[in-house]
């Protein structure tokens, strides 16, 4: 009977552990060009994991507001800033959502979060555009929401959002589609291969 009652126990013990999953270890942390941890809420660049001199910016592509997200060559773009999911983390992580945003003052009225366009059927594309809100994790802000994966030697950025279960969206790569408005970012399946650099004041 104790035998029984042990294995019992076992069994409960054993069947708990499964259903509840163990905690795996955390993401881990994305670094800048200096080997130091990127931090929530400071200023980097966002540029290529290359040679060449460039960056990330805003820009008008046809419409004078909101300006949409584009590279460009010979400079290092304007200064960006992230917002983990959970805004109480410091330290920004591998495969965590996040927002992604311009710490720059323009002249529209809408916000410089990154936010993901509604599908372009002129191009077959989805761009990437501001005018995205911070936090508030959900359906309601399920364009907003940005990852950054471990992509070779370097990073890329991703739209996969883990903040909605039961949405519909596309989940992709983050590249380069190039038209008469210059280098914008979209979802491809060519990622953009980019490192961070620390704003130096």
């Amino acid at each position: 009977m104790k035998m029984t009652l042990v294995a019992l126990v076992l069994v409960v013990a054993l069947s708990t552990k499964a259903l509840l999953g163990e905690a795996g270890p955390a993401p881990d942390q994305v670094v800048d060009t200096s080997g130091k941890k990127v931090r929530a809420g400071e200023n980097y660049y966002i540029v290529p994991a290359s040679s060449d001199i460039g960056g990330l910016a805003l820009s008008t592509t046809g419409q004078d507001c909101p300006l949409d997200v584009v590279a460009v060559d010979g400079y290092q773009g304007q200064q960006l800033s992230f917002l983990p999911v959970n805004d109480k983390k410091g330290v920004i992580r591998v495969s965590t959502d996040l927002n992604i945003f311009f710490s720059t003052y323009t002249s529209c009225s809408q916000s410089t979060v990154w936010k993901l366009k509604d599908y372009d059927y002129s191009t077959s594309q989805w761009f990437l555009t501001t005018g995205g809100s911070l936090g508030n994790p959900g359906s309601q802000t399920i364009t907003n929401w940005f990852k950054i994966e471990k992509y070779e030697d370097a990073y890329k950025m991703v739209y996969c959002p883990s903040v909605c279960n039961y949405c519909n969206y596309p989940c992709s790569d983050i590249g380069i589609y190039q038209d008469q408005y210059g280098k914008r970012l979209a979802l491809t399946s060519e990622p953009y291969k980019v490192q961070f650099q620390k704003v130096q004041y």
